[in-house]
C-alpha cells in the first residue's frame, strides 16, 4: 500500500473546478461533496480489485466499493469480459434480451420468496414500485418506515431519511407536498413496541411497512433478536405487506439475501447494487399473485425504457455466477479479522468508538456503544469521523465520506489490505486522539 503524498492536487482542482460549473455542488450525489468530512471531495479516475486511484495517480485501499456493488472488486476480469462481448452486440434493443432471462431465473433461484421479478433502472425505481404494488393489493395508503433508513429518494419515503439526508443534517426534503408526506408513518428502528403502537391504532390504513433488514444508510445498525419476526407476525396479522429494502444486504450479506440470513420472508423483496455488478440496476419481486398486479397483467403501471439493460444484465449474470457459499465464508472471515483489528486499534489509542456491524457490513461509529436506532447512531461524533476520515485518506484508505454510511469490505480485499487498513486506523486515531 502506498501513502497519499502531500503534493499538490493540481489536476483534482482544475476538475473539481469544471464539475462546480455543470453539476449542482460540483456532484451528481449529495455525499460526493464531501461536506461532512472536510476537505474538498476526491476525484478518481480508475479502480481495480480492492484499490482506486485518483486523478492525480494516488492510490487508496476503497472501502466505498461504488455504495456497494463491487463485492468481486473493481474491474473484475470476468465481468469487464461480460460486458465487452455484450456492448459488441449491441445495447438497449426496446425489447425483452435473453441476458434479462438469465438473469431474472438467478434472482429467483437464490430468493425464493421472488416468485416473478421486474427489473428497474435504479433501487429508487424499485422501492416506489414496490409500495405501489403493496398498495393497489391491500387498497390501503400508509406505509411504515423506520427513521435514519434511506429507501431512494421518492417523494413519500424522504422523511426522517438516511444515507445524505443524514449526511447533510436536513429533515428531508424541501419540494414534498404535505399529503404525500403524510402517508407515510416513521418509527423507531428495533422498537417493538412502536410497531405495536401504530398498528393498534392505524393497523388498517397500513398498506406496508418496508424496513431494512440491516440499516445500513445511517451507519450500520443491526436488527435486535425478534425484530424482524416481529414485523413479519405483526403485518400477517394486519393484512399488511412486509417489504424487504435489499438493495444493499441483497446477494452482499448471504447468496440468497438478509431474508436467508435471518430466517424470515417477506412478501415483496427491492434488489439493486449487486445485481448490476456496478451498473445502474433496480428490482423488485415478491409473491406470484402481488407481482401478476404489475402491468401488462395486472393494473398497476410501471415502466422503463432502459430497464433490463443488456450491459447490466451481462454484468449481473457474471458477478452472481461467482458468489460461491466458500467465498461469502472467507469474507466473512476477512470481516471478523478487520473488526477485530479495528477493536484493539481503538483500545491502543485509548479512542472512544464502536462497531455497528450486519455481516459484513460495518460501521466504526465514534459513540461509547454500537446504536440501536437512528437517533442513538446521529449522536454520533461527526467532527472527530471527519477528522478520522482525512488522517485514513493520508494513510491511503479512502473510507465513505460520512459517520452514517455502511463500509463495504468485498472478496477481493485480502488479509494484506485488511491488515494495512487496521494498522492505518491504529495510528490515524493516535493522531486524532
Amino acid at each position: 500500500m502506498s501513502v497519499a503524498t502531500s503534493r499538490p492536487l493540481a489536476d483534482q482542482a482544475a476538475l473539481r473546478m469544471r464539475a462546480e460549473h455543470v453539476f449542482p455542488g460540483g456532484v451528481n450525489s449529495p455525499v460526493r461533496a464531501f461536506a461532512s468530512v472536510g476537505g474538498a471531495p476526491l476525484l478518481l479516475s480508475r479502480g481495480e480489485g480492492p484499490y482506486v486511484w485518483d486523478a492525480d495517480g494516488e492510490r487508496y485501499i476503497d472501502l466505498i466499493g461504488g455504495w456497494g456493488p463491487h463485492i468481486l472488486g473493481h474491474a473484475d476480469p470476468a465481468v469487464v469480459a461480460a460486458i465487452r462481448q455484450q456492448a459488441f452486440n449491441g445495447f438497449a434493443f426496446g425489447t425483452t434480451h435473453r441476458l434479462e432471462i438469465a438473469l431474472g431465473e438467478r434472482i429467483r433461484d437464490a430468493m425464493p420468496s421472488l416468485e416473478r421479478v421486474r427489473f428497474t433502472s435504479s433501487g429508487t425505481e424499485a422501492v416506489m414500485s414496490a409500495l405501489r404494488v403493496a398498495r393497489a393489493a391491500t387498497g390501503r395508503d400508509l406505509v411504515v418506515k423506520f427513521g435514519g433508513a434511506y429507501h431512494g429518494h421518492s417523494d413519500a419515503l424522504l422523511a426522517d431519511a438516511g444515507s445524505g439526508v443524514a449526511t447533510l443534517g436536513i429533515p428531508g426534503s424541501a419540494g414534498v407536498a404535505a399529503a404525500v408526506a403524510a402517508t407515510t408513518v416513521v418509527l423507531p428502528f428495533n422498537d417493538f413496541a412502536a410497531v405495536d403502537a401504530a398498528f393498534e391504532t392505524r393497523g388498517n390504513d397500513i398498506a406496508a411497512v418496508i424496513v431494512e433488514p440491516i440499516v445500513a444508510n445511517v451507519g450500520v445498525i443491526a436488527p435486535a433478536p425478534g425484530f424482524l419476526e416481529h414485523l413479519r407476525t405483526v403485518t400477517a396479522h394486519a393484512g399488511a405487506l412486509l417489504v424487504f429494502d435489499e438493495v444493499i444486504t441483497g446477494f452482499r450479506v448471504d447468496r440468497a439475501g438478509a431474508q436467508a440470513f435471518f430466517g424470515v420472508k417477506p412478501d415483496l423483496t427491492t434488489l439493486g447494487k449487486i445485481i448490476g455488478g456496478g451498473l445502474p440496476v433496480g428490482a423488485y419481486g415478491g409473491r406470484r399473485e402481488l407481482m401478476d398486479l404489475v402491468a401488462p397483467t395486472g393494473p398497476v403501471y410501471q415502466a422503463g425504457t432502459l430497464s433490463g439493460h443488456p450491459l447490466t444484465m451481462a454484468a449481473g449474470v457474471a458477478t452472481l455466477d461467482r458468489l460461491t457459499p466458500a467465498r461469502y465464508a472467507e469474507l466473512f472471515a476477512r470481516v471478523d479479522r478487520l473488526a477485530d483489528g479495528l477493536t484493539q486499534a481503538a483500545s491502543d489509542a485509548g479512542a472512544t468508538v464502536a462497531l455497528g456491524r450486519g455481516g459484513p457490513l460495518l460501521t466504526l461509529f465514534f459513540l461509547p456503544a454500537p446504536p440501536t436506532d437512528s437517533a442513538e447512531a446521529l449522536e454520533a461524533d461527526r467532527e472527530r469521523y471527519g477528522r478520522f476520515f482525512q488522517a485514513m485518506l493520508r494513510r491511503g484508505v479512502l473510507l465513505p465520506p460520512s459517520q452514517f454510511e455502511a463500509w463495504f469490505p468485498g472478496f477481493s480485499h485480502t488479509d494484506t489490505e485488511i491488515d494495512a487498513i487496521v494498522a492505518a486506523a491504529r495510528s490515524a486515531l493516535h493522531e486524532i486522539s
